[in-house]
């Protein structure tokens, strides 16, 4: 195993058993800076290094990358990443292929990218997970299979690496361990996006080779597809669900709630996220108390691909994504509405109001939920008692919607109206760090990978958090309210505070903004955060 400041991208190919070790984890802040307060990382099963690709750094992000048989199927493995390669850089990839070449050809290897990473600082400046490094090997590849000078001087000009099975499943690995948060591109001084040519990683093992995580693709995507749900939520079972919900929200807090199902003609399609409905009721169930009491005209779907916003193909397919948003877009028509609004899910915000964009013509206006949330409590048409959300409450700003699309105000400004105690992460707003959730992580449950999610992609976060409760995280008399409008980023939460019990040690809580919102109305006659009773 090598130490990983000598760790150099053509070692991609060498025959080791594991490149590197995660060993200098950065510290957490108090009150988790004390010994044993956090489990050590472990090492991978035997039989996974069997099976699947651990000579990354020990973990699993791919479950149906497995090792070959033969020398006849390792040789077919590497032709088809090669052929697919190929095709990213062809017009055949036109709708990405403008800013692909200028990201994979005018990197200046500065390194400014480097420092904006939270899981290259999260890993204590770990070589492997340094932006460019995983560029890097995917530019000696090019070089040596698709230029005249890499194929004739080789190591001469760059193309110092070795194919083979071991490498290109360590490159589908490490495409793994990004979050496509886009942090890097932000901070660098020529624009360029190395989260671009892993997601081009990515979707060479999908589309080309038939290789994706099974959360994001067959249970992901294919269910979605069959079933109108990545959940698996069929429509039956949907509508038994809200008729349950809306007995519940008779049951505890006296409001007879009918959530308008196929309503046609409504002026708005609300799209949320159908792990919320299974997970996190009290969202759409707030969703519908406070649009309600706006007096919105306003109406779910029950059909097929109707009332699930997720479109997981964002994160590593092409052709599953265009599924996906054409299917949406076509229900949304059906039903005549003249607009959808995308509920708190941060990817479906970029799936379905700029991808989706590019992928078809002849659409309705999509908008995020954010601005229309705000705008009920602008104009008074809520009236909302700021005292009954009197806890300290934090704002994690999801990559999607603040740094990927700029809607960084609504959501602060609600707050400030609603939470007296309300204090801001640092860095927050477009310099926010990801969740650790981001692109599948927060579903990616395979073999060990939730310890990489948890304790590495997630570890930044942790600290953001930690250091915005400080003086108030020992008080366990004090709830402390982590606002995460995003239903992928409350996953992550989910697992990051029952990883380190922070809810049962220290009265940390989670959920979105309009429970918040809810639970401020003076309507309403006993608490709507469970928490608080």
């Amino acid at each position: 195993m090598l130490d990983q400041k000598d760790l150099r991208p053509k070692d991609m190919g060498r025959s080791d058993e594991q490149l590197i070790k995660l060993d200098n984890l950065i510290p957490l802040l108090a009150p988790y800076d004390k010994p044993g307060m956090e489990s050590p990382l472990t090492d991978p099963k035997p039989a996974w290094k069997e099976k699947y690709c651990t000579s990354l750094d020990g973990y699993i992000g791919i479950d149906t990358l497995t090792r070959p048989k033969t020398k006849e199927e390792e040789d077919e493995f590497v032709r088809k990443f090669l052929s697919g390669l190929e095709k990213i850089f062809s017009d055949a990839n036109n709708g990405v292929l403008q800013p692909l070449l200028l990201s994979f050809e005018y990197c200046a290897k500065c390194n400014t990218c480097s420092d904006a990473c939270h899981i290259y600082t999260a890993a204590g400046n770990n070589e492997l997970y340094r932006p460019i490094y995983r560029s890097e090997v995917l530019r000696k590849i090019v070089k040596k299979y698709f230029t005249t000078s890499g194929k004739l001087l080789g190591g001469f000009v760059g193309a110092d690496i070795d194919v083979n099975w071991e490498t290109i499943a360590r490159l589908g690995e490490l495409a793994y361990r990004c979050n496509l948060c886009r942090r890097c591109a932000q901070t660098c001084p020529l624009g360029l996006d190395n989260a671009i040519l892993t997601k081009e990683i990515r979707k060479i093992f999908s589309q080309e080779m038939g290789i994706a995580p099974t959360p994001l693709h067959t249970k992901g995507t294919m269910l979605q597809i069959k079933t109108g749900s990545s959940t698996g939520l069929s429509k039956p079972a949907f509508l038994d669900t809200l008729e349950f919900l809306e007995e519940d929200t008779e049951e505890k807090f006296g409001i007879k709630l009918k959530f308008p199902v196929d309503k046609k003609g409504a002026d708005i399609l609300v799209l949320h996220n159908a792990g919320e409905f299974m997970a996190w009721p009290e969202n759409p169930v707030a969703f519908a108390i406070l649009f309600d009491a706006a007096g919105l005209n306003w109406t779910l779907s029950s059909e097929i691909m109707g009332y699930d916003s997720v479109n997981y193909g964002l994160w590593y397919d092409d052709v599953q994504a265009k599924k996906i948003a054409t299917m949406q877009m076509k229900v949304a028509k059906d039903f005549g509405v003249k607009r959808l609004v995308v509920a708190e899910c941060g990817h479906a915000h970029k799936a379905s109001m700029i991808t989706a964009d590019r992928m078809g013509t002849d659409r309705l206006p999509v908008e995020s939920c954010l601005p229309l949330l705000w705008d009920m409590v602008k104009s008074k048409r809520l009236i909302l008692d700021p005292s009954k959300n009197n806890f300290p409450v934090t704002l994690h700003d999801p990559c999607n919607v603040v740094r990927q699309m700029g809607i960084v105000e609504p959501q602060r400004n609600v707050l400030k109206a609603i939470c007296p105690q309300f204090r801001e992460m640092t860095p927050h707003g477009v310099d926010n760090y990801c969740c650790g959730g981001g692109s599948g992580f927060a579903i990616m449950n395979s073999a060990n990978f939730p310890e990489f999610r948890t304790q590495v992609a997630s570890r930044v976060k942790f600290n953001q958090i930690l250091g915005a409760f400080k003086g108030t995280m020992e008080d366990t008399s004090t709830p402390k309210y982590i606002c995460a409008p995003c239903s992928n980023c409350k996953g992550a939460m989910r697992g990051l505070l029952e990883h380190y019990d922070a809810t049962e040690k220290y009265n940390l809580q989670y959920g979105g903004l309009v429970e918040l919102m809810v639970n401020a109305l003076v309507s309403l006659k006993k608490p709507f955060l469970e928490f608080l009773e």
